[in-house]
């Protein structure tokens, strides 16, 4: 079993940054990809951005302002956020799993969740 805990939400205002952290720890091994989800109040969960083993991925509406990046000898993964919107405002969750390449997209394909963290925005 996987355990991913998530770290570094907090308020900031508009045009800020913030960096985000999931460390996981447990058995991990082979093509393990850690993803970033977030899910505003009343939304669906939506796709923020991926590491698998082959790259990166990055959902088309934060690409060129959010970033993701990976430490596998920390079994890590961050999320710079930069050009903070308010829009951004969501519970931001680190998940892990096997999805097959080009559905790293999908909640639904991820077993192992953080239990969250809060970013807020402020206009």
């Amino acid at each position: 079993q996987v355990q991913l805990v998530e770290s570094g939400g907090g308020l900031v205002q508009a045009g800020g940054s913030l960096r985000l952290s999931c460390e996981a720890s447990g058995r991990i091994f082979g093509d393990y990809t850690m993803a970033w989800f977030r899910q505003a109040p009343g939304k669906e969960r939506e796709f923020v951005a991926a590491a698998t083993w082959s790259g990166t991925y990055t959902a088309d509406s934060v690409r060129g302002r959010h970033a993701i990046s990976r430490d596998s000898a920390k079994n890590a993964i961050y999320l710079q956020m930069t050009g903070l919107q308010t829009e951004d405002t969501a519970v931001y969750y680190c998940a892990g799993g096997r999805p097959k390449i080009g559905s790293s997209r999908y909640s639904h394909l991820y077993d192992d969740w953080g239990q969250g963290t809060q970013v807020t925005v402020s206009s």
